[in-house]
């Protein structure tokens, strides 16, 4: 009875963070790879195929109904390994070994398209290639996730330690369309990386170079990025100087506010992320956040390609009659 109540409490939106026919969706697409998952681990645990008949054997105490509910709790909140196992009365263990499983098939997802069905997009490749083909003006920002601080005396301690925030941070690259609907969340990186670094890293300046179509729209952090690509990339323009005349600087302030008016859903889309209580202080492994945040990410993903999209009617001047008769 008490696996009944917790199955019931937890199916609710506040707590697993999607929809009971997200949910249903999620079970019916990742029920078969965790139990080919499974099997894989069983045969090699027994050195080879099974010798009993199928069903044979010790039951799991979470079927995999529960372990995705699990799953999706703990990335919504954050609740403690300990806290979900005595909600569903087993023991701490089996709530981490539940999460260990679901996460990566979670996170393996890939985003979901706007208006593409079945349709999903798992590498920034497939981002400009979709950008291209659909004619999509991207949205790019960065963000950034507290983490806890590493040991003292720990290698590599201060690349995490971010410049803007003074805090150790992971940074992550988001893409989105004109309508703030996520394309793709990833690229992690220590947080005292800056933006224009990643930009080489991750590969990004190179897709812009061969795909010289596609667009985008990015914040001051990516001035470089503007200024090698003026004719792809649009930035906020740089403040005139002191002595300019005050039309310049109403020009400037005019320019700065539209660009920022139309670049302002992606900082929409990183807030959506925001809602999710890992992607606002990360409390776990440092060697486990990309997966957490692709896994988050996916599922933000596809909310947000349902929103339906808004076509701009024309505002071009057509005549009524040939006046020319």
């Amino acid at each position: 009875m008490k696996l009944t109540w917790a199955r019931a409490v937890c199916c609710h939106p506040a707590l697993s963070g999607v929809s009971r026919a997200h949910f249903g969706e999620l079970f019916a697409e990742l029920a078969g790879p965790w139990e080919a998952a499974r099997q894989s681990v069983l045969r090699a645990a027994r050195g080879g195929p099974r010798r009993r008949a199928e069903g044979a054997g010790r039951k799991p105490k979470l079927v995999f109904f529960d372990r995705l509910l699990v799953a999706l709790v703990h990335l919504r909140h954050q609740l403690p390994h300990a806290v979900l196992a005595e909600l569903f009365a087993v023991d701490r263990s089996t709530v981490s070994e539940a999460i260990r499983q679901v996460r990566p098939l979670l996170a393996a997802r890939g985003f979901a398209v706007p208006d593409r069905a079945g349709l999903r997009l798992k590498t920034l490749e497939d981002v400009f290639a979709y950008a291209e083909a659909e004619g999509v003006e991207l949205r790019m920002d960065g963000a950034e996730t507290q983490v806890r601080r590493p040991q003292a005396g720990r290698p590599g301690r201060r690349a995490f330690v971010s410049g803007k925030r003074r805090q150790n941070t992971v940074k992550t690259t988001t893409f989105s369309d004109g309508q703030g609907r996520m394309l793709l969340s990833g690229a992690v990186r220590p947080g005292r990386m800056h933006d224009q670094t990643a930009l080489r890293t991750e590969g990004i300046a190179e897709q812009f170079r061969t795909r010289p179509t596609v667009k985008a729209r990015v914040d001051s952090g990516y001035q470089g990025l503007a200024k090698e690509f003026p004719d792809q990339v649009s930035a906020p323009p740089k403040k005139p100087a002191d002595e300019a005349c005050d039309g310049e600087k109403y020009a400037w302030q005019e320019a700065r506010r539209r660009q920022s008016s139309a670049r302002i859903c992606v900082e929409h889309t990183n807030a959506e992320l925001r809602q999710w209580a890992p992607l606002r202080r990360f409390t776990g492994r440092r060697d486990t956040y990309t997966e957490t945040h692709l896994a988050i990410a996916g599922l933000v993903s596809d909310r947000s390609a349902q929103r339906a999209t808004r076509r701009h009617t024309s505002t071009e001047l057509v005549l009524v009659r040939d006046t020319a008769r």
